[in-house]
């Protein structure tokens, strides 16, 4: 009877072990952009209008949501949950809106919109490999 609950212990492969450390690198990305936006929101950065009160009102707003949502997209990429990723790439697309779509406001980072397109380009990558995999494993 004991032998009916007892488990072979799961052994994760070297592709799934890397896919995980590719979650918790982009989670630590995603906390210090959050804390970035957080340390614009509270008035400790330098800089010309990087107080909230002071702050047009394009910059409050994308702000704000960044603010909120990065930690949030950090917390289910270290979680390893599936909607951690979706919480990420909407703001790589707000980030990405903002630095290529509104450059005459937010000015121009490419780095920021280089890092996403590369985290997003190795999302898909990890997720085809995986798919080839499974579908070898069904034939």
């Amino acid at each position: 009877m004991q032998q009916v609950f007892e488990r072979a212990p799961l052994h994760a492969t070297t592709l799934e072990l890397i896919w995980q450390w590719f979650h918790r690198i982009v989670a630590v990305y995603c906390l210090l952009f959050g804390v970035l936006y957080w340390v614009r929101l509270v008035g400790i950065y330098e800089g010309a209008n990087w107080r909230f009160d002071l702050m047009p009102i394009h910059w409050q707003v994308v702000s704000v949501t960044l603010a909120v949502l990065f930690p949030f997209a950090a917390s289910g990429l270290w979680m390893l949950a599936s909607w951690g990723f979706v919480i990420w790439f909407i703001c790589a697309v707000i980030e990405t809106t903002m630095y290529a779509g509104f450059s005459d406001l937010y000015g121009w980072r490419i780095e920021v919109i280089v890092s996403h397109a590369l985290v997003a380009v190795i999302y898909a990558t990890f997720r085809l490999v995986f798919y080839i995999r499974s579908r070898k494993q069904e034939d």
